[in-house]
Protein backbone atom coordinates (compact mmCIF):
# COMPACT_ATOMS: atom_id res chain seq x y z
CA UNK A 1 0.00 0.00 0.00
CA UNK A 2 1.14 3.53 -0.72
CA UNK A 3 2.29 5.48 2.35
CA UNK A 4 3.41 8.99 3.16
CA UNK A 5 7.16 8.41 3.40
CA UNK A 6 9.11 9.82 0.47
CA UNK A 7 12.84 10.37 0.44
CA UNK A 8 12.91 10.31 4.24
CA UNK A 9 10.56 13.31 4.48
CA UNK A 10 7.25 13.03 6.29
CA UNK A 11 4.58 14.78 4.26
CA UNK A 12 1.76 16.92 5.65
CA UNK A 13 -1.80 17.19 4.33
CA UNK A 14 -3.86 20.25 5.19
CA UNK A 15 -7.64 20.18 5.62
CA UNK A 16 -10.31 22.89 5.72
CA UNK A 17 -13.92 21.75 6.34
CA UNK A 18 -17.06 23.79 5.79
CA UNK A 19 -18.23 24.39 9.39
CA UNK A 20 -21.41 22.26 9.36
CA UNK A 21 -21.74 18.88 11.08
CA UNK A 22 -22.49 16.98 7.87
CA UNK A 23 -19.34 18.40 6.26
CA UNK A 24 -17.02 18.12 9.25
CA UNK A 25 -17.59 14.38 9.79
CA UNK A 26 -16.38 13.09 6.37
CA UNK A 27 -13.46 15.53 6.40
CA UNK A 28 -12.20 14.10 9.69
CA UNK A 29 -12.80 10.56 8.48
CA UNK A 30 -10.64 11.25 5.43
CA UNK A 31 -8.01 12.88 7.65
CA UNK A 32 -7.98 9.76 9.81
CA UNK A 33 -7.56 7.57 6.74
CA UNK A 34 -4.56 9.57 5.48
CA UNK A 35 -3.04 9.83 8.95
CA UNK A 36 -3.14 6.03 9.15
CA UNK A 37 -1.08 5.99 5.93
CA UNK A 38 1.63 8.07 7.60
CA UNK A 39 0.75 11.65 6.65
CA UNK A 40 0.91 14.45 9.20
CA UNK A 41 -2.38 16.33 9.48
CA UNK A 42 -3.14 20.02 9.99
CA UNK A 43 -6.77 21.14 10.21
CA UNK A 44 -7.59 24.75 9.44
CA UNK A 45 -11.05 25.72 10.64
CA UNK A 46 -13.36 28.66 11.05
CA UNK A 47 -14.18 29.70 14.60
CA UNK A 48 -17.86 29.12 13.87
CA UNK A 49 -18.67 25.51 14.84
CA UNK A 50 -15.01 24.91 15.63
CA UNK A 51 -14.09 21.22 16.03
CA UNK A 52 -12.88 19.86 19.36
CA UNK A 53 -9.10 19.65 19.00
CA UNK A 54 -8.81 17.54 22.18
CA UNK A 55 -10.63 14.70 20.39
CA UNK A 56 -7.81 14.54 17.81
CA UNK A 57 -4.53 14.84 19.74
CA UNK A 58 -2.41 13.61 16.81
CA UNK A 59 -3.45 16.54 14.58
CA UNK A 60 -2.40 20.18 14.50
CA UNK A 61 -5.20 22.74 14.46
CA UNK A 62 -5.12 26.30 13.13
CA UNK A 63 -8.06 28.56 13.98
CA UNK A 64 -8.95 31.03 11.22
CA UNK A 65 -10.80 34.20 12.31
CA UNK A 66 -14.21 34.60 10.68
CA UNK A 67 -15.16 38.09 11.83
CA UNK A 68 -18.61 39.15 10.74
CA UNK A 69 -20.03 35.63 10.51
CA UNK A 70 -23.60 35.10 11.82
CA UNK A 71 -23.64 33.43 15.22
CA UNK A 72 -26.37 30.89 14.43
CA UNK A 73 -26.54 27.98 12.01
CA UNK A 74 -28.60 28.71 8.87
CA UNK A 75 -32.09 27.19 8.71
CA UNK A 76 -33.28 28.07 5.17
CA UNK A 77 -31.83 27.60 1.68
CA UNK A 78 -31.22 31.33 1.28
CA UNK A 79 -29.59 31.62 4.71
CA UNK A 80 -27.37 28.63 3.90
CA UNK A 81 -26.24 30.21 0.62
CA UNK A 82 -25.49 33.48 2.44
CA UNK A 83 -23.59 31.60 5.11
CA UNK A 84 -21.42 29.63 2.66
CA UNK A 85 -20.44 32.79 0.79
CA UNK A 86 -19.78 34.56 4.10
CA UNK A 87 -17.40 31.80 5.23
CA UNK A 88 -15.38 32.27 2.03
CA UNK A 89 -15.25 36.06 2.40
CA UNK A 90 -14.51 36.16 6.12
CA UNK A 91 -11.77 33.52 6.08
CA UNK A 92 -9.93 34.54 2.90
CA UNK A 93 -7.42 37.06 4.29
CA UNK A 94 -6.73 35.37 7.65
CA UNK A 95 -6.38 31.97 5.95
CA UNK A 96 -3.81 33.42 3.54
CA UNK A 97 -1.86 34.86 6.47
CA UNK A 98 -1.94 31.65 8.53
CA UNK A 99 -1.17 29.36 5.60
CA UNK A 100 1.79 31.51 4.57
CA UNK A 101 3.11 31.36 8.15
CA UNK A 102 2.73 27.56 8.23
CA UNK A 103 4.56 27.18 4.92
CA UNK A 104 7.40 29.31 6.22
CA UNK A 105 7.73 27.13 9.34
CA UNK A 106 7.63 23.93 7.29
CA UNK A 107 10.60 25.06 5.23
CA UNK A 108 12.70 24.88 8.40
CA UNK A 109 11.58 21.33 9.23
CA UNK A 110 12.19 17.93 7.75
CA UNK A 111 8.73 17.70 6.22
CA UNK A 112 6.79 19.48 3.54
CA UNK A 113 3.18 20.23 2.67
CA UNK A 114 1.72 17.89 0.06
CA UNK A 115 -1.64 19.54 -0.55
CA UNK A 116 -4.80 21.10 0.86
CA UNK A 117 -8.00 19.06 0.94
CA UNK A 118 -10.91 21.48 1.29
CA UNK A 119 -14.66 21.32 1.07
CA UNK A 120 -15.85 21.97 -2.46
CA UNK A 121 -17.90 24.92 -1.14
CA UNK A 122 -14.66 26.75 -0.21
CA UNK A 123 -13.65 27.93 -3.68
CA UNK A 124 -12.01 31.10 -2.37
CA UNK A 125 -9.82 29.22 0.11
CA UNK A 126 -8.80 26.63 -2.48
CA UNK A 127 -7.68 29.55 -4.66
CA UNK A 128 -5.70 31.04 -1.79
CA UNK A 129 -3.81 27.77 -1.35
CA UNK A 130 -2.94 27.46 -5.04
CA UNK A 131 -1.80 31.09 -5.05
CA UNK A 132 0.72 30.16 -2.35
CA UNK A 133 1.91 27.14 -4.34
CA UNK A 134 -0.06 24.45 -2.48
CA UNK A 135 -1.82 21.85 -4.70
CA UNK A 136 -5.49 21.27 -3.88
CA UNK A 137 -8.04 18.47 -3.81
CA UNK A 138 -11.78 19.08 -3.46
CA UNK A 139 -13.85 16.91 -1.13
CA UNK A 140 -17.51 16.86 -2.13
CA UNK A 141 -20.00 15.97 0.63
CA UNK A 142 -22.64 14.36 -1.53
CA UNK A 143 -23.36 11.63 -4.02
CA UNK A 144 -21.88 11.25 -7.47
CA UNK A 145 -25.40 11.68 -8.85
CA UNK A 146 -25.75 15.01 -7.07
CA UNK A 147 -22.46 16.36 -8.38
CA UNK A 148 -23.42 15.27 -11.88
CA UNK A 149 -26.60 17.31 -11.38
CA UNK A 150 -24.57 20.34 -10.28
CA UNK A 151 -22.43 20.18 -13.42
CA UNK A 152 -25.66 20.14 -15.44
CA UNK A 153 -27.26 23.07 -13.57
CA UNK A 154 -26.71 25.67 -16.35
CA UNK A 155 -28.29 23.27 -18.85
CA UNK A 156 -31.25 22.71 -16.53
CA UNK A 157 -31.79 26.45 -16.38
CA UNK A 158 -31.33 26.96 -20.12
CA UNK A 159 -33.89 24.25 -20.91
CA UNK A 160 -36.46 25.76 -18.56
CA UNK A 161 -36.47 23.11 -15.85
CA UNK A 162 -35.31 25.72 -13.34
CA UNK A 163 -36.46 27.90 -11.77
CA UNK A 164 -39.72 26.01 -11.47
CA UNK A 165 -42.55 28.00 -13.02
CA UNK A 166 -45.63 25.94 -12.13
CA UNK A 167 -46.31 23.42 -9.38
CA UNK A 168 -47.85 21.15 -12.02
CA UNK A 169 -44.34 20.70 -13.46
CA UNK A 170 -42.88 19.16 -10.31
CA UNK A 171 -43.48 15.52 -11.22
CA UNK A 172 -42.22 15.92 -14.80
CA UNK A 173 -39.10 13.86 -15.61
CA UNK A 174 -35.75 15.49 -16.33
CA UNK A 175 -35.08 13.53 -19.50
CA UNK A 176 -31.38 14.46 -19.59
CA UNK A 177 -30.80 13.26 -16.01
CA UNK A 178 -32.82 10.14 -15.21
CA UNK A 179 -34.16 9.23 -12.67
CA UNK A 180 -34.59 12.83 -11.53
CA UNK A 181 -37.91 14.61 -11.68
CA UNK A 182 -38.06 18.41 -11.49
CA UNK A 183 -39.05 18.16 -7.82
CA UNK A 184 -35.84 16.22 -7.11
CA UNK A 185 -33.53 19.01 -8.31
CA UNK A 186 -31.86 21.44 -5.88
CA UNK A 187 -33.90 24.60 -6.30
CA UNK A 188 -35.10 27.75 -4.55
CA UNK A 189 -37.63 30.12 -6.06
CA UNK A 190 -36.66 32.83 -3.57
CA UNK A 191 -32.90 32.52 -4.07
CA UNK A 192 -32.44 31.05 -7.55
CA UNK A 193 -29.66 33.43 -8.62
CA UNK A 194 -27.80 32.93 -5.37
CA UNK A 195 -28.15 29.14 -5.59
CA UNK A 196 -26.87 29.15 -9.17
CA UNK A 197 -23.82 31.15 -8.07
CA UNK A 198 -23.01 28.84 -5.17
CA UNK A 199 -23.39 25.67 -7.26
CA UNK A 200 -21.28 27.17 -10.05
CA UNK A 201 -18.57 27.88 -7.49
CA UNK A 202 -18.68 24.23 -6.34
CA UNK A 203 -18.11 22.99 -9.89
CA UNK A 204 -15.29 25.51 -10.41
CA UNK A 205 -13.69 24.42 -7.12
CA UNK A 206 -13.58 20.85 -8.41
CA UNK A 207 -12.46 21.53 -11.98
CA UNK A 208 -9.62 23.84 -10.89
CA UNK A 209 -8.27 21.39 -8.30
CA UNK A 210 -6.14 18.31 -8.88
CA UNK A 211 -8.93 15.85 -8.17
CA UNK A 212 -12.39 15.21 -6.76
CA UNK A 213 -12.88 13.03 -3.68
CA UNK A 214 -16.34 11.54 -3.14
CA UNK A 215 -17.73 9.63 -0.16
CA UNK A 216 -19.49 6.95 -2.19
CA UNK A 217 -18.65 3.58 -3.75
CA UNK A 218 -18.78 2.07 -7.20
CA UNK A 219 -21.45 -0.59 -6.64
CA UNK A 220 -23.84 2.09 -5.37
CA UNK A 221 -23.34 4.64 -8.18
CA UNK A 222 -21.50 2.89 -11.00
CA UNK A 223 -23.21 4.74 -13.88
CA UNK A 224 -23.00 8.14 -12.20
CA UNK A 225 -19.29 7.72 -11.42
CA UNK A 226 -18.59 6.56 -14.95
CA UNK A 227 -20.33 9.66 -16.31
CA UNK A 228 -18.26 11.96 -14.08
CA UNK A 229 -15.04 10.29 -15.20
CA UNK A 230 -16.03 10.77 -18.85
CA UNK A 231 -16.94 14.41 -18.44
CA UNK A 232 -14.49 15.81 -15.87
CA UNK A 233 -10.91 16.69 -16.72
CA UNK A 234 -9.74 15.79 -13.20
CA UNK A 235 -9.44 12.34 -11.58
CA UNK A 236 -12.36 11.15 -9.44
CA UNK A 237 -11.72 9.13 -6.28
CA UNK A 238 -14.74 7.34 -4.80
CA UNK A 239 -13.33 6.29 -1.42
CA UNK A 240 -16.49 5.63 0.58
CA UNK A 241 -18.03 4.70 2.81
CA UNK A 242 -15.52 6.79 4.77
CA UNK A 243 -17.18 6.13 8.12
CA UNK A 244 -16.46 2.42 7.62
CA UNK A 245 -12.93 2.87 6.29
CA UNK A 246 -11.98 5.39 8.95
CA UNK A 247 -13.99 5.22 12.20
CA UNK A 248 -12.15 8.26 13.57
CA UNK A 249 -12.66 9.89 16.96
CA UNK A 250 -15.96 11.71 17.26
CA UNK A 251 -16.25 15.07 15.54
CA UNK A 252 -19.83 15.62 16.72
CA UNK A 253 -20.71 19.23 17.54
CA UNK A 254 -23.57 18.04 19.78
CA UNK A 255 -23.34 15.88 22.87
CA UNK A 256 -24.50 12.34 22.09
CA UNK A 257 -26.89 10.54 24.42
CA UNK A 258 -25.36 7.07 24.59
CA UNK A 259 -27.97 5.83 27.02
CA UNK A 260 -30.25 5.11 24.07
CA UNK A 261 -27.96 2.20 23.15
CA UNK A 262 -28.76 0.54 26.47
CA UNK A 263 -32.46 0.93 25.74
CA UNK A 264 -31.99 -0.60 22.28
CA UNK A 265 -30.32 -3.62 23.91
CA UNK A 266 -33.68 -4.50 25.45
CA UNK A 267 -35.71 -4.33 22.22
CA UNK A 268 -36.51 -7.23 19.84
CA UNK A 269 -34.49 -7.52 16.60
CA UNK A 270 -35.48 -5.17 13.75
CA UNK A 271 -38.39 -3.75 15.77
CA UNK A 272 -37.38 -0.12 16.37
CA UNK A 273 -37.96 2.86 14.09
CA UNK A 274 -35.07 5.32 14.40
CA UNK A 275 -36.07 8.92 13.56
CA UNK A 276 -33.55 11.71 12.94
CA UNK A 277 -33.69 14.73 10.64
CA UNK A 278 -30.01 15.63 10.79
CA UNK A 279 -28.13 18.64 12.09
CA UNK A 280 -29.55 21.47 9.92
CA UNK A 281 -33.10 20.66 8.75
CA UNK A 282 -35.97 22.25 10.64
CA UNK A 283 -39.70 21.46 10.81
CA UNK A 284 -42.83 23.47 11.49
CA UNK A 285 -44.75 23.06 14.74
CA UNK A 286 -47.64 21.46 12.83
CA UNK A 287 -45.31 18.94 11.14
CA UNK A 288 -43.94 18.01 14.55
CA UNK A 289 -47.47 17.26 15.75
CA UNK A 290 -48.29 15.13 12.69
CA UNK A 291 -44.97 13.29 12.99
CA UNK A 292 -45.59 12.59 16.66
CA UNK A 293 -49.09 11.18 16.16
CA UNK A 294 -48.05 9.18 13.10
CA UNK A 295 -45.33 7.54 15.20
CA UNK A 296 -47.69 7.02 18.11
CA UNK A 297 -50.45 5.51 15.97
CA UNK A 298 -48.02 3.13 14.22
CA UNK A 299 -47.67 1.12 17.43
CA UNK A 300 -43.95 0.59 16.72
CA UNK A 301 -41.11 1.05 19.22
CA UNK A 302 -39.13 4.16 18.33
CA UNK A 303 -35.99 6.15 19.07
CA UNK A 304 -36.54 9.80 18.10
CA UNK A 305 -33.86 12.51 17.93
CA UNK A 306 -35.29 15.93 18.75
CA UNK A 307 -32.23 18.15 18.57
CA UNK A 308 -32.19 21.74 19.85
CA UNK A 309 -33.46 24.13 17.18
CA UNK A 310 -35.33 21.46 15.20
CA UNK A 311 -38.71 23.21 15.39
CA UNK A 312 -38.95 26.60 13.68
CA UNK A 313 -40.15 29.32 16.02
CA UNK A 314 -39.77 27.20 19.15
CA UNK A 315 -37.21 27.91 21.90
CA UNK A 316 -34.07 25.96 20.93
CA UNK A 317 -33.62 24.64 24.44
CA UNK A 318 -37.00 22.91 24.68
CA UNK A 319 -39.33 21.13 22.27
CA UNK A 320 -42.87 20.36 23.41
CA UNK A 321 -44.52 17.22 22.11
CA UNK A 322 -48.32 17.25 21.80
CA UNK A 323 -50.49 16.59 24.85
CA UNK A 324 -51.20 12.90 25.20
CA UNK A 325 -48.17 11.72 23.21
CA UNK A 326 -46.23 10.52 26.25
CA UNK A 327 -49.22 8.58 27.56
CA UNK A 328 -49.89 7.03 24.14
CA UNK A 329 -46.30 5.83 23.72
CA UNK A 330 -45.24 5.11 27.29
CA UNK A 331 -42.92 2.13 27.51
CA UNK A 332 -42.17 1.82 23.79
CA UNK A 333 -40.22 4.92 22.85
CA UNK A 334 -37.23 7.06 23.75
CA UNK A 335 -36.65 10.71 22.82
CA UNK A 336 -33.08 12.11 22.88
CA UNK A 337 -31.49 15.39 21.84
CA UNK A 338 -28.73 13.69 19.80
CA UNK A 339 -27.64 10.11 19.20
CA UNK A 340 -24.51 8.21 18.14
CA UNK A 341 -26.13 7.53 14.77
CA UNK A 342 -23.67 5.06 13.27
CA UNK A 343 -23.94 2.83 16.34
CA UNK A 344 -27.71 3.19 16.45
CA UNK A 345 -28.13 2.16 12.81
CA UNK A 346 -25.81 -0.79 13.30
CA UNK A 347 -27.79 -2.02 16.32
CA UNK A 348 -29.76 -5.22 15.60
CA UNK A 349 -32.89 -3.77 17.24
CA UNK A 350 -33.22 -1.04 14.56
CA UNK A 351 -35.48 -2.09 11.70
CA UNK A 352 -36.18 1.23 9.97
CA UNK A 353 -34.69 4.71 9.62
CA UNK A 354 -36.84 7.83 9.12
CA UNK A 355 -34.35 10.29 7.63
CA UNK A 356 -34.11 13.70 5.96
CA UNK A 357 -31.84 12.00 3.38
CA UNK A 358 -28.75 14.09 3.86
CA UNK A 359 -25.95 12.20 2.14
CA UNK A 360 -24.13 11.19 5.33
CA UNK A 361 -27.32 9.75 6.82
CA UNK A 362 -28.30 8.09 3.55
CA UNK A 363 -24.90 6.41 3.22
CA UNK A 364 -24.93 5.34 6.87
CA UNK A 365 -28.37 3.78 6.35
CA UNK A 366 -27.12 1.97 3.24
CA UNK A 367 -24.08 0.59 5.08
CA UNK A 368 -26.22 -0.59 8.00
CA UNK A 369 -28.63 -2.41 5.69
CA UNK A 370 -31.59 -0.54 7.18
CA UNK A 371 -34.58 0.41 4.97
CA UNK A 372 -35.41 4.11 4.99
CA UNK A 373 -38.48 6.29 5.29
CA UNK A 374 -37.55 9.48 3.42
CA UNK A 375 -38.76 13.00 4.13
CA UNK A 376 -36.30 15.34 2.36
CA UNK A 377 -36.20 19.07 3.06
CA UNK A 378 -33.80 20.91 0.71
CA UNK A 379 -30.64 20.78 -1.38
CA UNK A 380 -29.52 17.31 -2.46
CA UNK A 381 -31.92 15.55 -0.09
CA UNK A 382 -34.74 15.21 -2.64
CA UNK A 383 -32.41 13.57 -5.15
CA UNK A 384 -31.04 11.22 -2.49
CA UNK A 385 -34.57 10.19 -1.57
CA UNK A 386 -35.33 9.53 -5.23
CA UNK A 387 -32.43 7.09 -5.41
CA UNK A 388 -33.49 5.38 -2.17
CA UNK A 389 -37.07 4.71 -3.27
CA UNK A 390 -36.79 4.55 -7.07
CA UNK A 391 -33.30 3.25 -7.96
CA UNK A 392 -32.09 1.19 -5.00
CA UNK A 393 -35.68 0.50 -3.85
CA UNK A 394 -34.65 0.33 -0.21
CA UNK A 395 -37.19 2.77 1.16
CA UNK A 396 -40.32 4.84 0.73
CA UNK A 397 -40.81 8.63 0.52
CA UNK A 398 -43.51 10.68 2.25
CA UNK A 399 -44.41 13.34 -0.33
CA UNK A 400 -46.59 16.41 -0.03
CA UNK A 401 -48.28 17.66 3.11
CA UNK A 402 -47.31 15.75 6.21
CA UNK A 403 -50.32 14.01 7.75
CA UNK A 404 -50.40 11.50 10.58
CA UNK A 405 -52.29 8.97 8.49
CA UNK A 406 -49.65 9.08 5.76
CA UNK A 407 -46.92 8.72 8.39
CA UNK A 408 -48.59 5.71 9.99
CA UNK A 409 -49.09 4.04 6.59
CA UNK A 410 -45.49 4.66 5.53
CA UNK A 411 -44.12 3.18 8.76
CA UNK A 412 -46.37 0.14 8.31
CA UNK A 413 -45.12 -0.31 4.72
CA UNK A 414 -41.49 0.07 5.71
CA UNK A 415 -41.52 -2.23 8.72
CA UNK A 416 -44.32 -4.65 7.90
CA UNK A 417 -43.67 -8.38 7.66
CA UNK A 418 -44.95 -8.75 4.08
CA UNK A 419 -44.15 -7.08 0.80
CA UNK A 420 -43.07 -4.44 -0.08
CA UNK A 421 -41.23 -4.07 3.26
CA UNK A 422 -39.58 -7.48 3.01
CA UNK A 423 -38.27 -6.63 -0.45
CA UNK A 424 -36.82 -3.36 0.81
CA UNK A 425 -35.03 -5.23 3.58
CA UNK A 426 -33.58 -7.77 1.14
CA UNK A 427 -32.26 -5.09 -1.17
CA UNK A 428 -30.93 -3.04 1.79
CA UNK A 429 -28.95 -6.08 2.94
CA UNK A 430 -27.53 -6.52 -0.57
CA UNK A 431 -26.30 -2.90 -0.57
CA UNK A 432 -24.81 -3.39 2.89
CA UNK A 433 -22.83 -6.35 1.56
CA UNK A 434 -21.71 -4.35 -1.48
CA UNK A 435 -20.50 -1.53 0.76
CA UNK A 436 -18.48 -4.00 2.84
CA UNK A 437 -16.96 -5.50 -0.31
CA UNK A 438 -15.93 -2.08 -1.61
CA UNK A 439 -13.63 -1.48 1.36
CA UNK A 440 -12.29 -5.03 1.49
CA UNK A 441 -9.03 -6.17 -0.01
CA UNK A 442 -8.99 -5.23 -3.70
CA UNK A 443 -12.40 -3.58 -3.29
CA UNK A 444 -13.14 -0.56 -5.48
CA UNK A 445 -12.81 1.99 -2.66
CA UNK A 446 -9.64 0.40 -1.29
CA UNK A 447 -8.07 0.63 -4.75
CA UNK A 448 -9.14 4.27 -5.02
CA UNK A 449 -7.62 5.08 -1.63
CA UNK A 450 -4.30 3.67 -2.84
CA UNK A 451 -4.56 5.76 -6.00
CA UNK A 452 -5.39 8.89 -3.96
CA UNK A 453 -2.41 8.34 -1.65
CA UNK A 454 -0.14 7.90 -4.67
CA UNK A 455 -1.43 11.14 -6.20
CA UNK A 456 -0.86 13.07 -2.97
CA UNK A 457 2.62 11.60 -2.70
CA UNK A 458 3.42 12.80 -6.22
CA UNK A 459 2.35 16.40 -5.58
Amino acid sequence: MATAAAGGRRRRVLFFPLPYQGHINPMFQLAGLLHARGFSITVFHARFNAPDASAHPAYDFVSVPDDGMPADSPDTVQATMDHILAVNRACEAPFRERLAALLERQRARAEDVACLVADSHLLTLLGVARGLGVPTLALRMGSAACFRCLTAFPMLCDKGYLPVQESSQLDAPVVELPPYRICDLPSSAAAHGQLREVLSRVVTAVTTSSGLILDTFDALEADELAALRRNLAVPVFDVGPLHKLSPAASSSLLRQDRGCLDWLDGQPPASVLYVSFGSLASVSASDLVETAWGIANSGRPFLWVLRPGLVRGAPPSSISLPDGFDAATRGRGVVVSWAPQEEVLAHPAVGGFWTHCGWNSTLEGVCAGVPMLCRPFFGDQMGNARYVDHVWRTGVTIDGELQRGKVEAAISTLMGAGEPGAGMRRRALELKNSAAASIGEAGSSSVNVDMLVSLIQSM
